[in-house]
């Protein structure tokens, strides 16, 4: 009886998502509402092509670009596909001249602040590239930025547009798995270099102050972030972590390899995240009490209730939540509202912070470290 119960409620629930979830195809809100006017911050980072390929798209529309090298300046991918008088050297100056209502920041972690602090003053809304920032110190500052200046400051992460994670997140929020007991996160892939970085990008990302770490920062945060939005913004009790360097030769300044226990009240976490993985990985499993599921992939998942297997496929998720510049230019616009407990917004992303932050102090003393002493 138990089991028809519970395949009763998820037969409930998954007809509720389909309504709510629709095909969202590339270019299906272009023509309905005015595009953003958007700058890019930085033009270093690997993740660039986000933006590249949704130009054609028109939910925004590229109005400045400031880049401090003056190499990658001049040679990135936006050009060619955005005006030759947008693009600047100095931040202040874009970011009067172009007067954009949103900034996204494509170069090192450490440059976040920076970007911060300029566009705070001036009201402009600012959406990073994963993790919010390098250091506690840095990601508070940050959120105080936001606070005065009523500004948002989002972070984006890949595994935030996974229908899979929001189905997930679905099942344990209609208590198909009863009360979370672990989560277990896999990211990563073989390494930057493995993997055909570029020099832009992998001067930074292997650089302990610029990014902050090696694997531990680069994949470490998505564990972070998803169980810190899945446990409704609970904060950890303590985080204990391995950090090791399987290829030194490669990687001589940061950890390639990180494993981080996470223990809250009620839950353990265990964050795998790695550059040594044998290949791309972005998946997760959640236990309950009931029951536990598996997030194969950004759309297909396994659930295992009363010894019964289901493999399920996520519905894909509607406009705006589909897309991080649909989702930022809703939020900017005031179409949605960004709740502290969401994946992008600033709550979330200090407890990340804080998280990373921890695991590193552990690695280096071998002692499990008190959440409480890092706020």
């Amino acid at each position: 009886m138990k089991m028809k119960r519970l395949l009763a409620v998820f037969s409930l629930w998954c007809t509720a998502v389909m309504m709510w979830a629709a095909p969202a195809g590339e270019h299906d809100d272009a023509e309905t509402a005015a595009p953003l006017r958007l700058a890019v911050a930085g033009v270093t980072h690997g993740h660039l092509w986000e933006v590249v390929r949704r130009i054609p798209w028109g939910v925004f529309e590229v109005v400045g670009v400031w880049e401090q090298d003056e190499v990658y300046l001049r040679q990135n991918a936006l050009r060619g596909k955005v005006a030759d008088d947008c693009f600047y050297q100095d931040l202040e100056t874009m970011l009067d001249a172009c007067r954009p209502e949103a900034v996204v920041a494509y170069g090192s972690i450490s440059d976040h602040m920076r970007v911060v602090e300029a566009c705070a003053p001036r009201g402009i809304h600012v959406m990073v590239e994963k993790p919010l920032a390098t250091t506690v110190r840095q990601a508070q500052r940050m959120a105080a930025l936001a606070k005065r200046y009523g500004i948002m400051v989002l972070t984006n992460y890949e595994t935030s547009w996974y229908a899979s994670n929001h189905q997930v997140k679905g099942l344990l929020d209609n208590g198909m798995l009863g009360s979370v007991r672990r989560i277990n996160v896999y990211d990563g892939h073989q390494g930057p270099f493995e993997i055909g970085c570029d020099k832009a990008f992998t001067d930074w990302l292997t650089d302990p102050v610029k990014n902050g770490g090696g694997a531990v920062i680069d994949f470490g945060c998505y564990g972070a972030n998803l169980a810190t939005w899945l446990l409704h913004g609970e904060h950890p009790v303590s985080v204990q972590a391995v950090l090791q360097q399987h290829k030194p030769e490669k990687y001589p300044l940061v950890d390639d390899d990180a494993t981080i226990l996470v223990r809250y009240p009620h839950t353990t976490v265990q964050i795998m995240a790695s550059w040594c993985w044998p290949m791309n990985r972005k998946d997760m499993y959640v236990y309950g009490d009931r029951g536990y599921v598996y997030q194969r992939n950004a759309t297909e998942l396994e659930m295992h209730v009363a010894d019964k297997k289901t493999a399920l496929q996520a519905p894909p998720l509607t406009v705006p939540y589909d897309d991080s510049f649909r989702y930022l230019r809703a939020a900017v616009r005031g179409e949605i509202a960004v709740l502290p407990t969401d994946l992008a917004s600033i709550e979330n992303n200090v407890v990340v912070v804080e998280i990373l932050n921890a695991a590193i102090k552990s690695s280096k003393t071998g002692k499990a470290v008190k959440m409480r002493d890092e706020r």
